[in-house]
């Protein structure tokens, strides 16, 4: 199994298949627009316009699930993204990534790269994984670890 294997709806409201992102580097994060975190929309951003060339994408999941800090519609979350942070990376519609009605991907990659202690639960916004080419989940960083220093692991799979 890998990251390949699921479906996830746009932010456009589109199905779609992760298998379209074959090949690539990814870093999958949860986002949120009124987080303590959300200028790390700025450095997510930057990743990915300097390394797209090279087959590095980013996947952004808004989610509400902690402090309600994503109550935007779909339309609304992508004009605050565009517009404060100049996300042009692939953005997808809301989700849950705790609980029962998490997302299977998020239920998958936080098995497959459990946190500290071993714990599988997601703990904020801001939460991000690396996927190497092959689709399968390398590491998982915390909500405090910022973009820029995920760099140095997104080369190593390049």
């Amino acid at each position: 199994m890998s990251v390949y294997d699921f479906s996830v709806e746009t932010i456009k409201g589109d199905q779609t298949n992760l298998d379209s992102y074959k090949g690539d580097v990814l870093l999958i994060v949860n986002t949120a627009s009124k987080c303590g975190f959300t200028p790390q929309y700025q450095g997510l951003q930057s990743l990915y316009e300097s390394h797209k060339e090279q087959g590095v994408t980013v996947l952004g999941f808004p989610c509400n699930q902690f402090g309600a800090q994503e109550p935007g519609t779909s339309d609304e979350i992508m004009e605050f993204c565009e517009l404060n942070y100049g996300v042009n990376f692939p953005m997808f519609a809301k989700v849950n990534v705790n609980g029962d009605d998490a997302h299977p991907l998020f239920k998958y990659l936080a098995a497959e790269a459990p946190g500290i202690l071993g714990s599988k639960a997601i703990k904020w916004n801001f939460t991000k994984f690396l996927v190497d080419r092959d689709g399968k989940v390398v590491k998982r960083f915390a909500p405090t670890d910022k973009p820029e220093t995920i760099e140095k692991h997104i080369k190593e799979l390049l």
